[in-house]
């Protein structure tokens, strides 16, 4: 009850109040009010209006402030938070009201609001000078004396002279009164109304009449002439002028239709149809042109880099807009005689049109493209701008340049991001960088992890003018990645450069001394460049000192090198001829990689960790026959490879696929030091001795096979010698030296990559020289099989002459039977002597199978047949072979040496004429 009491209280005063200012408190206007009373307060008793949510307030209010930095707004979204948290403090239970009444006014704020408007809202100045009071005019005009103001004045007809000459001079006192004063009572204030009510403008008939006249020509019918044709509506300049400027405006006229066409119902006063016709169709064609325009602008877009573009076009068409404003202002009230000329308007909106049909064919190729990207636009607008800038049309460059770098700021955010932080946007499609679903290991996420997009024609997913900038774009944010999974981001913060360089028009293109000659390509992409520098710097020169100083990444290259390219001969010679050894002895442990890591590690254990070096065996490439295994350098030794672990840091240096072509590069130098250690270490130390009476030595009974044996043994040394000196060593020092002059990661990549890519095709291992390479591989075959025939004829020999021996000592009469017992020398020696005996059996027995085996090696030099071929011919096949395979690895060598320009040409050219030494005429 206490509700609806206070409820009708405050309803009878809010009726006094309205009923105390319009005085109708008396009379039918008192029933007029009790009416008004009741349904009032029946109204305000049952309203189902609730309060006004103000959570729901205050999330629009954030709203607009997020689509203010969407659409690049950033200093408008900065101004109204300001002015919201000064708000705060103020607020009270009606706040959520206003501010809810305020937005319901709102129209389009991130296009309409202007920053500027905020700065001229200033507090009113006090009034220094004091205010005007009735007192003073009353003391300063002497009313106080005539009392005669204030007397009570009988209006009754029978009133006499003297009271109405008083009435006279009272009225005329209180008129000059009321055009003074400004609060006046309620009776003086009624009259007055009602004298302006009943006073009448004599002009207002005339501009009535003015405005029907000026109008008329709508209302008029279309006569027909006597051939059948309607008669145009003549109309003046002035009309068509205005009818054009709306026509610009994007407004519905009477002259043009829907598209701008000219409507031919009627003609210009006292002027041909075909002048009509070409001035008429002279703005059409204007309006034609900037109509997509406004097309464009009227539909919502969703991609923020087209809303963007889509709020710099409304811009422009503003400032078009305010050109016609102002040129309507000028024929709006005519005080004077004024020309109005169609032809001089068009050529002063020459200027504000120009750069819109720009525009206008802009939005016009985007929308006939198909699937255009959202960024087609930037390079079409980066084209414009330059093409502009050549024509000379500076107004135009200029509204272009600016257009083009506010909507280039927003393509910015997600490079910024990228480069600052290493992560991307989720969604979006126009960036041109892109994430690997699948979690990557560490040491590929370099490789792996991120991918440059590309359309299905190959080309990047950018802007086309960004495309020399996007390596360095793309390793920055991976430098950043790395960054933060080594937990070592933190190093940024002291090295990374806090103001960034402005990419606004007036800092790139119209900086104090620039060049007016320089196009704007080269503007940009020197501005750019420095915007990308600020970034890119440090995040990679960061990443560059850990590799080097917290991860030994030049001593893991030198672990490689020593493991994989021999740099120390001392440690891998000792490693090879323990493989040899193991070989030759027909021994099957090599075949263990438990066995062959131990002998990796005693062998390179004083120049690489030992503990991260391992070895394995590719079991296709293994041989059953541990005689098959050793007659063959294609055969076993590429199945042997050596497994360096490297820092994953490191590993993005150095990926699985270099350490691939460092065992190539390995195996092929495992075979040749296998071919030097079989012509330098003969298998068998055979005790061949000739009679006393004889001159004969080895080297007059096997000519040959030592001419042979040096020659071979020369090839393979130059071989070695070219690999060392001219490939390895060269090759080495410029690694070096990139690697240290490198100013990313990429480029420390692509300088092992390139490096191991030398290398390959320096080592005759590419494609290229194929041929080449196995004809290497079958001198160094030729050495094997040589000396496995060699030793097989030694063995011979030995045989004949110890059964020549052992037939002189039967048929000597001097020949005494052999005792038996002779190793019994007492009792307590007896069981060692019978272990040495065992011992000198099993070696006896191991070297049976060891000359087994090199008697069948034979049949490795036999002819075609297939029959037994002798020694002498063997040697002779051999040489020949040896002969023509030299002739074609020197004439090879030498014809790719003139046939390529690349850098190893010299070197093969130098090789070859080194081989040619030792051809025969």
């Amino acid at each position: 009850m206490a509700y609806l009491n206070d409820l009708a209280s405050l309803t009878d005063e809010l009726i006094s109040a309205i009923a105390s200012s319009q005085n109708i408190h008396k009379g039918p206007g008192q029933r007029f009010l009790e009416a008004h009373r009741e349904s009032t307060f029946r109204t305000l008793r049952y309203h189902n209006f609730i309060r006004t949510n103000q959570f729901e307030v205050e999330d629009h209010l954030n709203g607009h402030e997020e689509r203010f930095r969407v659409t690049g707004r950033d200093v408008l979204a900065d101004e109204f938070r300001k002015r919201l948290d000064a708000l705060a403090p103020l607020r009270n239970k009606w706040s959520p009201d206003v501010l809810h009444f305020i937005l319901e006014l709102a129209d389009q704020p991130a296009q309409k609001s202007d920053v500027a408007d905020l700065y001229r809202l200033t507090q009113p100045e006090e009034e220094t000078q004091p205010k005007l009071r009735w007192e003073d005019i009353a003391r300063e005009d002497g009313w106080q004396e005539e009392r005669a103001l204030w007397r009570n004045i009988d209006y009754r007809p029978d009133s006499d002279d003297e009271d109405d000459d008083l009435v006279e001079d009272l009225l005329r006192s209180r008129t000059s009164l009321d055009s003074l004063s400004t609060t006046t009572s309620t009776e003086d204030h009624h009259e007055s109304a009602v004298q302006g009510l009943a006073a009448k403008t004599p002009e207002g008939d005339n501009l009535l009449d003015q405005v029907k006249e000026s109008q008329a020509w709508r209302q008029v019918d279309h006569a027909v002439d006597g051939e059948g044709r309607s008669k145009k509506v003549p109309i003046s300049t002035l009309q068509l002028l205005r009818e054009s400027l709306f026509m610009l405006g994007g407004l519905e006229t009477s002259f043009y239709g829907s598209n701008c066409e000219p409507v031919s119902t009627h003609q210009l006063i006292g002027v041909s149809w075909q002048t009509h016709k070409a001035l008429i169709s002279s703005f059409a064609e204007c309006g034609r042109k900037i109509l997509p325009l406004r097309q464009f602008v009227s539909k919502p877009q969703q991609v923020p880099l087209l809303q963007v573009f889509q709020d710099s076009l409304q811009k422009a068409l503003h400032l078009l807009d305010r050109k016609l404003a102002e040129i309507q202002s000028r024929y709006a009230s005519i005080k004077s005689d004024t020309v109005v000329s169609l032809l001089s308007i068009l050529s002063e909106l020459g200027p504000f049109l120009s750069p819109l049909y720009v525009l206008s064919s802009i939005v016009r190729q985007l929308q006939e493209e198909r699937n255009a990207h959202a960024f087609r636009y930037l390079e079409l607008l980066y084209d414009a701008v330059g093409i502009a800038q050549i024509e000379g049309s500076q107004a135009t460059y200029e509204l272009l340049g600016d257009i083009f770098f506010d909507c280039f700021q927003v393509y910015l955010k997600p490079i910024r991001l990228w480069m600052e932080e290493g992560k991307l946007l989720p969604g979006d499609r126009t960036f041109f960088v892109s994430e690997s679903s699948t979690r990557q290991p560490l040491h590929l996420i370099w490789e792996n992890q991120f991918n440059l997009l590309k359309t299905p024609d190959g080309s990047l997913h950018a802007p086309r003018f960004l495309q020399p900038a996007i390596t360095r774009i793309f390793t920055t944010g991976k430098s950043i990645v790395i960054l933060k999974h080594l937990k070592r981001s933190d190093l940024l913060s002291k090295t990374r450069i806090i103001n960034e360089p402005p990419m606004d028009f007036t800092s790139v293109c119209q900086f104090p001394g620039y060049d007016d000659f320089a196009p704007f390509s080269e503007l940009f992409n020197a501005a750019f460049s420095a915007w990308i520098q600020s970034k890119h710097h440090s995040a990679s020169a960061t990443l560059r000192k850990l590799l080097f100083d917290s991860y030994g990444l030049s001593q893991g290259l030198d672990a490689l090198q020593c493991i994989y390219l021999n740099s120390d001969s001392s440690l891998s010679d000792t490693f090879h001829t323990a493989i040899f050894r193991h070989l030759d002895t027909l021994s099957q442990s090599w075949k263990d990689r438990f066995t062959l890591t131990e002998i990796a590690q005693e062998a390179f254990s004083g120049r690489v960790d030992a503990y991260r070096l391992s070895a394995k065996l590719n079991p296709r490439h293994v041989a059953a026959n541990p005689s098959e295994a050793r007659a063959s350098v294609r055969t076993s030794l590429p199945a042997i490879s050596l497994v360096y672990q490297l820092p994953w840091p490191v590993r993005i240096i150095v990926p699985d696929s270099a350490i691939d072509q460092y065992r190539v590069l390995s195996t092929f130098l495992l075979q040749l030091k296998r071919a030097i250690y079989v012509l330098t270490h003969p298998i068998l130390n055979l005790n061949l001795n000739t009679p006393k009476d004889s001159d004969f030595s080895l080297s007059q009974k096997y000519p040959r096979y030592y001419l042979l044996k040096t020659k071979i043994l020369w090839f393979c040394n130059i071989l070695l010698t070219y690999l060392t000196t001219l490939v390895f060593i060269p090759a080495t020092d410029k690694l070096t030296a990139d690697l240290r002059n490198a100013t990313d990661v990429d480029e420390m990549v692509t300088a092992h990559r390139g490096f191991l890519s030398r290398l390959m095709k320096e080592s005759f291992q590419g494609t290229k020289l194929e041929p080449i390479r196995e004809a290497i591989l079958d001198v160094l075959d030729l050495a094997i099989k040589m000396e496995h025939s060699h030793q097989a004829e030694l063995v011979c020999w030995e045989d004949e002459d110890m059964e020549t021996s052992r037939l002189s000592a039967v048929a000597s009469p001097y020949s005494s039977p052999v005792k038996k017992g002779v190793g019994k020398t007492g009792g307590g020696s007896t069981e060692k002597g019978r272990r040495r005996v065992e011992d000198e059996e099993e070696e006896k027995e191991l070297e049976v199978q060891v000359e087994a085996a090199l008697r069948r090696s034979v049949s490795g030099v036999a002819g075609a047949g297939g029959g037994y071929v002798p020694y002498p011919v063997a040697m002779r096949n051999c040489q020949v072979e040896f002969e023509r395979h030299l002739r074609f690895v020197a004439g090879g060598l030498r014809g790719v040496a003139r046939a390529s320009r690349e850098e190893a040409a010299a070197k093969w050219d130098l090789l070859a004429e080194m081989l040619e030494v030792g051809i025969k005429d």
